[in-house]
């Protein structure tokens, strides 16, 4: 099989496709609808096709849907360096920015969703709402990493991840078999099916993938002991002062949801905490129109702490 191109993100549908420049990097965008910015944010191994159904489902409700393939990923640029959240959160704000708005409302699932925190407190100018898809707030993470062993256990992938050159090998090795694997190891019974298995095989395989997808969970698990690893630390103790809707699967393969419980206590405004029935650690695409529900009904209530 020939090595895929960008070409396989750039997938036709309802939307548009367009690249935007922020923070001194070319990002890939798909568009849909007109109306307040909703700007989402994929997790690993994935890609802004992720968001595919949130896209017509936002873009029906009046809002314009922005999916961006992250720094690293699908159509973007993929640079050597700038996979620390200080350099992906001011991605996140210049994009905001670029596509033309003051601020958004962010959603963000699994890393998507680690920005998503980081910039509502590094940058909470341009973070109008927040919605985060299985993913604690950073403190918590690091102390459930730290106290709870079935969370480390179940995120002893990112320790293998540490070593050089052989986790992109796996990654991509037999068209991106070890892609399929975790989105079965940590999704709920019945998903993804052949095709988007498929899809997300391909776009792995993009050459520069594998490796700047795993620069996020390196300088995670590296920057533990390092100066800049402190220093973001003690930054993510701002408080979130942004409405946030917090969504977990029960079945979540990959983080736990006792991981996220507690996230709460980072933020100073409404927070709404919804376990998802059923579903494992991709809710938007195991079962979206739960998933969109509980997200369109919040971005419409105006007095989001009831």
């Amino acid at each position: 099989m020939p090595t895929p191109d960008d070409s396989v993100v750039r997938v036709a549908g309802p939307w548009t496709h367009r690249d935007v420049s922020a923070n001194g990097a070319l990002f890939h965008v798909a568009e849909q609808g007109e109306g307040p910015l909703v700007l989402l944010l994929h997790g690993f191994p994935e890609f802004w096709w992720a968001w595919r159904h949130q896209m017509q489902s936002l873009a029906d409700a009046g809002y314009r849907a922005a999916a961006v393939d992250l720094r690293g990923y699908g159509a973007s640029d993929k640079p050597p360096r700038g996979y620390d959240p200080f350099t992906l959160s001011r991605d996140v704000a210049g994009l905001v920015r670029s596509l033309g708005e003051r601020d958004a409302a962010l959603v963000g699932h699994g890393w998507g969703g680690f920005l998503g925190w980081t910039a509502a407190a590094l940058h909470p100018k341009v973070v109008r709402r927040l919605v985060v898809v299985s993913m604690p707030h950073p403190r918590r993470l690091r102390a459930s990493l730290l106290t709870e062993w079935r969370q480390l256990r179940a995120s002893a992938y990112a320790l293998g991840f540490q070593t050089p050159v052989l986790p992109e090998r796996a990654l991509t090795r037999h068209e991106g078999a070890a892609v399929e694997r975790l989105l079965n190891a940590w999704a709920g019974p019945g998903w993804p099916d052949a095709e988007t298995a498929r899809c997300y095989r391909a776009a792995m395989c993009i050459p520069g993938v594998a490796h700047c997808a795993l620069e996020y969970h390196r300088w995670a698990i590296r920057s533990i002991p390092r100066p800049d690893g402190v220093r973001f630390t003690r930054r993510m103790r701002t408080p979130v002062r942004i409405p946030v809707l917090h969504l977990h699967g029960a079945l979540d393969g990959s983080l736990r949801p006792s991981s996220a419980r507690g996230s709460g206590r980072y933020v100073e405004a409404p927070y709404r905490w919804r376990l998802l029935d059923g579903v494992g650690h991709f809710p938007h695409e195991e079962n979206p129109g739960r998933f969109d529900e509980e997200v369109l009904g919040w971005l419409a209530d105006e007095e989001p702490d009831r």
